[in-house]
């Protein structure tokens, strides 16, 4: 006998986790739709020349190939036809250079699928993850105003999900680029092996990137290592601080000025997009380690639980589609990695799993009432209510249990005596309270009492 077991990197929930998990993808979607995303779903696998077109290095050797059990018949040289989408990037790349004249630009997509990648088993890190991605895709050029909507859609998402204070934070990396040229390290493959190095500071502390940056891979003079450690430490505590802090800068080269600029432009546009000051921060050491990045950068981290790291990230790129159009497609979008997020909220117990989606279960207490109990659950559904009927006869102490144990929090009964006075007994099974109710005013008073519960728990 095979002994069932699921495969290592994979989160497989039980039922009242995976409700609280789809309540926190519908939350998602909420606020992207409120924002006039639209919905996009492209398949699991791509054909491998068009998924591998950019990669190489650590991601290439992440990806899943696809085989049929044919083409394994066969055999034959190369990389297989079709391979696993590692992100929701590349495919949204293609999508727009293949369906670029259908489509209205800017065009305003999200995502909200799964994305799989070969990485070490280990707990917190997953090979089949959800992504919630959304993008503004402009044709030839696309405003900076823009970039300023992502933080928007960040603090909407973020405060219903109600998981305490969070912060987002800025960048820009013309802005890094900059402030570089300005310290002699003007060639762009040596700007951009420092911007991966700074994006570890928090992970790798700031002793850890100092010793690289002056190190043999480097070789940054300690002058320079501490005049980018003191720049990269940068962070602003309001509006206003924020503000001055890119005055600051000054405009010493184009580069420079022109990142200060469009990061100045965003910063002042927050406040017309009611994104509160304390939701938001620059943070010169945010760069993102994606080379495709090449203006505004965001992070976004829980003031509480700083040890999560980022909870949603993303930017500004200057050509989607390269690869796949001739035509320039700029854009900007952030994504949120839900099912890790989901995972380190629950381990930090600030998720709990939900209670059942279904609201009533209605008992049956005898089998000449199975009629009846059927009758009370097509006018609870017909109300809105979402409702499970016993359709065997059994202890009633044992529906209880089988109620609980669901999630279910509203049991009805409807025996021999209620039917006599043309009553509903209705009990609470986490309350234990108890009350009737006249049978033709169930589902008035069910909905009362369901709306109750979910204002008080927040939903």
């Amino acid at each position: 006998m095979i002994k069932p077991r699921t495969p290592p990197g994979i989160m497989e929930l039980l039922p009242r986790d995976q409700i609280a998990f789809q309540r926190m993808l519908d939350t998602i979607r909420r606020n992207y739709e409120r924002f006039g995303f639209l919905p996009v779903e492209t398949p699991v696998f791509e054909l491998s020349e068009v998924l591998l077109t950019k990669t190489g290095g650590e991601t290439e050797r992440q990806v899943y190939f696809v085989q049929s059990t044919g083409a394994l018949e066969k055999g034959g040289e190369g990389l297989p036809e079709l391979a696993m989408r590692f992100d929701l990037t590349v495919p949204l790349a293609r999508y727009v250079a293949e369906h670029e004249h259908d489509l209205a630009f800017p065009f305003r997509r999200y995502q909200i699928q799964r994305v799989y990648r070969g990485e070490r088993a280990q707990r917190g890190r997953f090979r089949e993850f959800y992504q919630c991605d959304i993008d503004v895709i402009g044709k030839d050029a696309l405003s900076v105003r823009y970039d300023a909507e992502m933080p928007a859609v960040i603090h909407s998402v973020f405060s219903e999900l109600g998981i305490g204070p969070f912060t987002i934070q800025l960048n820009n990396r013309k802005l890094l680029r900059g402030f570089f040229e300005g310290l002699g390290i003007a060639d762009g493959e040596q700007q951009a092996l420092v911007l991966r190095e700074i994006d570890k500071l928090d992970k790798r502390g700031a002793e850890a990137v100092r010793a690289t940056l002056t190190g043999e891979a480097f070789g940054l003079a300690e002058a320079v290592a501490d005049r980018i450690m003191g720049f990269v430490q940068t962070r602003s505590r309001s509006h206003a601080d924020a503000l001055a802090q890119l005055d600051a800068l000054g405009d010493a080269n184009a580069t420079l000025a022109q990142g200060v600029a469009e990061l100045r432009e965003v910063i002042e546009l927050l406040r017309g997009y009611g994104v509160p000051e304390k939701n938001y921060a620059i943070n010169f050491s945010i760069a993102r380690g994606l080379d495709y990045y090449t203006g505004t950068v965001y992070e976004t981290q829980l003031d509480d639980y700083p040890q999560i790291g980022s909870v949603c990230s993303g930017g500004r790129y200057e050509n989607l589609a390269s690869s796949y159009t001739k035509s320039k497609l700029p854009g900007v979008g952030i994504s949120i990695g839900a099912t890790r997020l989901f995972f380190q909220l629950r381990e930090a117990g600030i998720l709990s799993t939900a209670e059942s989606s279904v609201d009533v279960l209605v008992g049956l207490m005898d089998e000449t009432r199975l009629g009846d109990s059927l009758e009370i659950a097509r006018g609870l559904r017909a109300a809105g209510i979402h409702t499970e009927v016993q359709l065997e006869v059994r202890k009633l102490q044992k529906q209880f249990q089988y109620a609980d144990k669901a999630g279910i929090r509203f049991m009805v009964m409807y025996g021999e005596d209620e039917a006599s006075r043309g009553v509903v007994k209705v009990k609470n099974l986490r309350s234990q309270d108890q009350f009737e109710v006249p049978k033709a005013e169930l589902a008035a008073q069910l909905k009362v009492e369901i709306e109750q519960q979910r204002a008080l728990q927040g939903r």
